[in-house]
């Protein structure tokens, strides 16, 4: 949701009004623009991974930018300008532009982003659409700048959405919450080249481990051992173990966690490459 809201406030105008001669900040190298200087180094960062990795995989280019000033243009005006000028998005006849796996029927000057699934529209007249694994939302164009509001509703109902992406990286890598229940949750993970998990161990829950691309190498106890593709292992509940990709290629694994309590917080942390703190037993 936070990502949501930060790349809103550009993305919505790019179906705004026409836009004005004016002079627009050179177009940068990677996805995010912080001219206004609001945006922290390690936000910056992730913003980049994630709109790169969402570069990657769709072959749509969507950029975050903040400017100091709006120089006295509405910021429809001028998202729509800075649009033209770093040649991003472009309309079809009706008036639309879309990213993503979407389908348009009987809808006129919509913007539609679809990051995770196909979104399909009818019948629909001046919205911003926005779909992304964490959440939905649908406004009218009008009414785009008040996400702001909703942020704050769903913080204030304690919603877990505006705390934590499904996706979720870390020095080594990142993992993705792709499905969860009663007393179970299953994450994809992906492990750098080189890189390695701390070495920790769960006081609640086991782990299951399945290799889906590269090369694992797991620390189990007093054992170190390789896994290739189509192999797994299981990690008893209280067991010490590590993860480490050895490999020159990323490595993709999916874990079945299972026990009473499944928090990020029941981790020991015994012995951490990147300078964590451990945590205490």
């Amino acid at each position: 949701m936070r990502w949501l809201l930060a790349c809103l406030a550009l993305l919505a105008a790019l179906t705004g009004a026409p836009a004005v001669a004016q002079d627009y900040p050179a177009r940068p190298n990677g996805p995010v623009y912080d001219g206004a200087n609001v945006i922290s180094p390690g936000e910056e960062q992730l913003l980049n991974q994630r709109l790169s990795d969402y570069t990657r995989t769709t072959g749509r280019a969507v950029i975050v930018a903040t400017v100091p000033s709006l120089d006295g243009l509405e910021i429809e005006q001028y998202a729509q300008g800075l649009a033209e000028k770093w040649d991003i998005g472009g309309k079809d006849e009706s008036g639309n532009v879309a990213h993503g796996d979407v389908c348009m029927v009987d809808t006129r000057n919509a913007l539609v982003i679809a990051q995770s699934r196909l979104v399909a529209c009818v019948g629909l007249e001046d919205v911003v659409v926005v779909e992304t694994p964490d959440a939905v939302m649908v406004a009218r164009k009008d009414c785009a700048q008040q996400v702001k509001e909703v942020v704050a509703r769903l913080r204030q109902d304690g919603r877990k959405e505006c705390l934590n992406h499904r996706k979720v990286y870390r020095p080594w890598g990142s993992y993705d919450g792709i499905d969860c229940g009663p007393r179970f949750q299953v994450k994809r993970i992906t492990v750098k080249p080189g890189a390695a998990l701390s070495l920790q161990m769960h006081h609640h829950r086991a782990e299951h481990w399945i290799v889906v691309k590269g090369t694992a190498e797991v620390t189990r106890g007093q054992e170190v051992f390789l896994l290739s593709e189509n192999q797994s292992t299981y990690i008893p509940i209280g067991e010490v173990h590590r993860l480490h990709n050895p490999g020159k290629m990323e490595l993709e694994m999916i874990e079945v966690q299972s026990g009473a309590y499944l928090g990020e917080d029941d981790i020991v942390r015994l012995e951490d490459v990147y300078g964590r703190e451990p945590k205490p037993q």
